[in-house]
């Protein structure tokens, strides 16, 4: 008896240690199946994070060419309304009594240079 008693405490034993073995294999799985799915809840959660970055730098992207683009027509523009006043100044400059007097001075004088190379000739040909 003591030995179909002790079989029986051995069969127990075993479907127990079976048992635990088991139990500790789902929890041993319970925590893959948890640690899989938080590490799947983080790259979710850093793709999100990634294309919301990536949408923010598009949009300053877009926003940084479109004031790109603006600043070059606005430089054009003053550009033109540089060229525009040169002009304009140089206009009423040559309007000046100052500036027609210089200029009828040098005229003048260009011509006496003429004139003289004209006499310098009739005594120097081959210089």
């Amino acid at each position: 008896m003591q030995a179909t008693s002790a079989l029986d405490e051995k069969s127990k034993l075993e479907k127990a240690l079976k048992d635990l073995q088991k139990i500790q294999g789902d929890q041993k799985l319970a925590l893959k199946t948890k640690e899989i799915t938080n590490l799947e809840e983080t790259v979710t959660a850093l793709k999100s994070d990634f294309q919301k970055t990536l949408n923010a730098s598009s949009a300053t992207q877009k926003h940084l060419e479109d004031n790109l683009v603006t600043t070059k027509h606005d430089l054009l523009k003053v550009q033109e309304q540089l060229a525009v006043a040169e002009k304009e100044l140089e206009k009423k400059f040559q309007q000046t009594a100052s500036y027609r007097n210089m200029k009828e001075i040098l005229t003048k004088k260009n011509d006496q240079l003429k004139e003289i190379r004209k006499r310098l000739l009739k005594y120097e040909p081959d210089e």
